[in-house]
């Protein structure tokens, strides 16, 4: 794996349609309408990041698209073009949304995978996810099992009330 040099940011409403662009070419993930991109980019506990790559003319080559319910979240989706996956990009995608949702108090990340994605699974065991269970043919076209997997965020401390 290459070292990442892709910038890594919120997304814009400019972003939406590259982002289900991206997606579509990446049969392995949620296959979403850009509506729910649309909706999740306006929701107060919706953050959807975007990977920028290094090239003169930035270009986005991935995303990732998280909700949050009170201390918890989810990844909901993540995808990286397939012409820039294999350079880090995902991983750098994960820890910046793991950052940001830590500084909004969420201690625990969700997500389902497919049950045959074993390098997906691999990639979020290294980061620490484990498997919980099993959703029983979650996915459609093609349908399959999907592993529910969770990961402790450690939630940075809170240092506002030690001061004098």
């Amino acid at each position: 794996m290459q070292k990442c040099a892709a910038l890594v940011r919120p997304c814009s409403d400019a972003d939406l349609k590259k982002i289900h662009a991206i997606q579509l070419k990446c049969f392995q993930s949620a296959q979403w309408r850009l509506e729910d991109y649309q909706q999740l980019a306006r929701d107060p506990l919706g953050l959807i990041l975007v990977a920028e790559d290094d090239a003169k003319l930035p270009q986005l080559a991935g995303f990732a698209a998280f909700h949050r319910v009170l201390d918890e979240a989810e990844l909901r989706n993540m995808a990286v073009d397939p012409a820039r996956q294999r350079k880090g990009i995902a991983r750098a995608l994960l820890a910046a949304g793991i950052r940001s949702l830590q500084a909004s108090g969420v201690s625990r990340l969700f997500l389902e995978v497919r049950a045959s994605n074993i390098p997906a699974i691999a990639f979020y065991a290294s980061d620490g996810f484990t498997v919980l269970h099993t959703r029983r043919d979650y996915y459609h076209n093609p349908a399959e099992d999907a592993l529910v997997m969770a990961c402790t965020i450690a939630t940075p401390p809170d240092f506002s009330s030690n001061q004098k």
